[in-house]
């Protein structure tokens, strides 16, 4: 029997389910003289090394609404034909794809043999949503293995032409005896539990940028082995945020491509399971894509756009599934190249609902995928042939032989507010049989459950410490000052200034968290706008995609009455450190003391702050300061564990300060302005958006601190909203909601005692 697979690497970028072609000896043939090389612009990788890209969306090959291609599968290989060395290598794969068909058509079904191929994910995230959870991973990996193991339930659905139950279906679905392991230990030999982790802005690539650069930075980066993690003992999956505008991509079995760790599979996290980011329609794209790193192509042929007649002329190099043009849509009656390929010898309906397909509604694969893939995994072609082998499988711990070797755990949350309860995970891997916890100011104080939840009434910090045993090794993880209760509520009106403090880090009133390995938030002794101190964030050399956050225990707003308004307020002070510099300051409320938090006011680029300082900058006077006034903390946050923080993300800029944070209630005056005049005092005044969504901010100085009144009216001069601020010396900024109101034209009267204007505006 031959044991061979395709020479040639395809790769295949997908969204969901792509299709397996039917594969004929005389239409193989006919490929081998039919190759068409087009100019691309995308480029390929070879022994770890990419070079750039340049991606231009087909919209042929996505589904209406959708942003990301299903397969670049064609696109690459005739690029990759262009390459010295590689149409030699294109020849040679269809006498293999020739030689493989007439192998299948002679040997039918693959022995019932389970083959084991070692798995590794590696997560890649910058902690934004790509930062998907390892249940999520595992879900992924429990459908990854359902599906080649036939366990999928909707496969007894599949219309009657491929259906086990109809004697005269012409193939049925098929389990493959192919299963994917966890492995659990890394190249060194070190104990993990089969993901990896790493930190990085390379989850997110650019047309100028390719999967490359993501291996690079967790081979350098990630939390359990850094190095190279080879193709032919693990099969690589690399979960990111941006893969270049695909949703998922691998290379087909190739000595040119070879063995190293870039020979894996590239998908976005949410096409990643059923669960968190992912979703139910899109969780079979890695079974789809396993097909293809399995030596598996497209129902239609080697192009990645459904739906071309010329399709019907090309192969799949698998008997026994019909000829067809593809589909996007999961059309259970296509017949779309009439199905008689010179196999079938009658007409036969398209295989939609295979796993190889763009439809949408994958549920199978047929005997001959089945013997292919197996075929892959008994072929040196790429190093397949080495990952099921027992030496393999004990060197990645595959091989079934678990023990416990590290103890670890996480919580849903570790800021709390007094009185809350936490929920802890065991995260421990790979066996264990007893838990043993430790609770410093938590009640209870020790568990033996797996899971326990746990409520702390007392602010402070608090370690935890998990003792796990799988019978006979134990181990101990204790993490210091894990758990964060915090103090009592603020009361109104409240005032910070930062003048008390020693330091910002892990004091009472602060929380200060820093996403990654850079500067975060500290105490500035010499630079205050009233006093000498303020918050600082060293923000000047640090690298572009940062994000830091200062946030505030809890401050009690209850005793706001329904016909009362209140302001948050603060100043700030910053200069980019380049004219194209664009950074963004965020400030979050939650009216539930952390579980949530939703965005109330967004300030970047310009309206951040357009002056440019190349040097590390500090402010030196009360002009360097803005006051933002924040009206847009509505009723729906008065509560009394009512929170706010302040998130900032670097762009390569310059230093970031805050200072003076204030928050009261506030009565607004009544006499309502009827006209403009005295405007010596009011100056430098600006509203936008213009037209307004959710909120409208206006920009003003004053040259004297006093109260400002603003009253918003609509066409008919009727009052809607008023409110005041105490406006600062200088630059103010004052953030007004606008949720409440109709679409329409209004009107926006502002009086500062000495002076009055008007502005008027549209709300969307």
């Amino acid at each position: 029997m031959l044991n061979v697979v395709s020479a040639n690497p395809f790769i295949c970028f997908c969204v969901k389910g792509c299709v397996p072609y039917a594969s004929k000896l005389t239409k193989l043939l006919i490929l081998m003289k039919k190759i068409t090389l087009s100019a691309l612009t995308l480029t390929l990788f070879s022994s770890g090394l990419f070079a750039q890209t340049t991606l231009t969306f087909d919209a042929q090959n996505a589904r209406e609404g959708e942003t990301v291609e299903y397969c670049l599968t064609h696109k690459k290989r005739a690029e990759m034909l262009q390459l010295s060395g590689v149409v030699q290598q294109e020849a040679l794969d269809n006498i293999i794809r020739a030689q493989e068909a007439a192998e299948q058509a002679a040997n039918g079904t693959p022995e019932a043999t389970t083959y084991y191929v070692p798995v590794v994910f590696h997560l890649l995230h910058n902690n934004g949503t790509e930062k998907i959870s390892d249940d999520q991973i595992l879900d992924a990996f429990e459908i990854l293995n359902r599906d080649y193991d036939l366990q999928n339930a909707d496969a007894d659905n599949v219309v009657n032409a491929f259906n086990a139950s109809n004697p005269s279906a012409s193939t049925t679905p098929f389990d493959t005896d192919i299963e994917f392991v966890l492995a659990t230990k890394a190249p060194d030999g070190s104990c993990f539990s089969g993901i990896t982790h790493t930190v990085s802005s390379a989850t997110s690539v650019t047309s100028s940028q390719n999967g490359g650069q993501q291996v690079n930075a967790i081979k350098n980066g990630n939390d359990v082995y850094q190095g190279e993690w080879a193709g032919n003992k693990y099969l690589n999956i690399f979960i990111c945020a941006d893969i270049g505008g695909a949703a998922g991509y691998t290379f087909t079995p190739s000595n040119w491509v070879g063995s190293g760790m870039d020979n894996g599979i590239w998908i976005l996290h949410s096409y990643v399971g059923s669960i968190g980011t992912g979703s139910p329609s899109a969780s079979r794209a890695l079974t789809h894509e396993c097909g293809h790193w399995l030596n598996l192509d497209h129902v239609w042929g080697p192009n990645n756009n459904p739906g071309n007649a010329s399709s019907c002329n090309d192969d799949d190099a698998v008997n026994d599934t019909p000829d067809c043009i593809g589909l996007s849509t999961c059309s259970l009656v296509s017949n779309t190249c009439s199905g008689d390929d010179g196999y079938w010898g009658f007409d036969q309906i398209d295989n939609t609902e295979n796993y190889m397909d763009y439809s949408y509604c994958s549920k199978m694969f047929t005997p001959g995928q089945g013997q292919r893939m197996r075929n892959a995994l008994n072929s040196s072609v790429g190093g397949r042939n080495n990952l099921k082998t027992a030496g393999n499988l004990s060197f990645t711990g595959a091989n079934g032989n678990t023990y416990l070797c590290k103890a670890e755990f996480s919580a849903d949350k570790i800021t709390v507010c007094a009185g809350e309860t936490i929920n802890f995970d065991d995260q421990s891997y790979n066996e264990v049989s007893t838990w043993a916890w430790t609770f410093a100011g938590g009640t209870p104080a020790i568990s033996s459950n797996q899971n326990p939840s746990i409520q702390y009434d007392t602010p402070g910090l608090y370690e935890v410490t998990l003792d796990a045993t799988d019978g006979s090794t134990s181990d101990v993880e204790t993490k210091m000052s894990y758990i964060r209760v915090l103090p009592g509520p603020h009361w109104i009106p409240f005032l910070e200034d930062f003048e008390s403090f020693g330091t910002l880090e892990n004091i009472v009133q602060w929380e200060v968290v820093d996403h990654g390995d850079n500067a975060e938030f500290e105490l500035e002794t010499n630079a205050g706008h009233t006093g000498t101190k303020c918050a600082k964030l060293p923000n000047y050399n640090e690298n572009a995609g940062n994000f830091d956050e200062l946030v505030s225990i809890p401050v009690d707003l209850s005793s706001i009455t329904s016909a009362a308004s209140m302001t948050l307020s603060f100043r700030y002070a910053y200069r980019k450190r380049g004219a194209n510099n664009d950074e963004w300051l965020k400030v979050y409320a939650t009216n539930n003391c952390g579980d949530t938090w939703s965005p109330r006011k967004t300030l970047h680029g310009d309206l951040l702050g357009s002056t440019v300082v190349s040097t590390s900058w500090t402010p030196a006077s009360a002009a360097d300061w803005t006051t933002v006034h924040m009206t847009n903390i509505t009723s729906s946050y008065w509560v009394d564990n009512f929170r706010y923080k302040f998130e900032f993300e670097s762009d390569g800029g310059n230093n970031f300060y805050l200072d003076n944070i204030n928050i009261y209630a506030g009565s607004a005056n009544n006499n309502l302005v009827v006209g403009l005049e005295g405007q010596e005092e009011l100056s430098q005044l600006t509203l936008f958006p213009n037209p307004a969504d959710n909120e409208v901010s206006v920009k003003f100085s004053v040259n004297n601190a006093q109260n400002v009144d603003f009253y918003i009216q609509d066409l008919s001069a009727k009052l809607i909203k008023t409110h005041t601020v105490h406006a600062a010396v200088g630059s103010n900024l004052v953030v007004l909601g606008t949720e409440e109101l109709a679409s329409g034209m209004y009107f926006l009267k502002i009086n500062s005692g000495e002076a009055q204007q008007a502005i008027q505006f549209v709300v969307k």
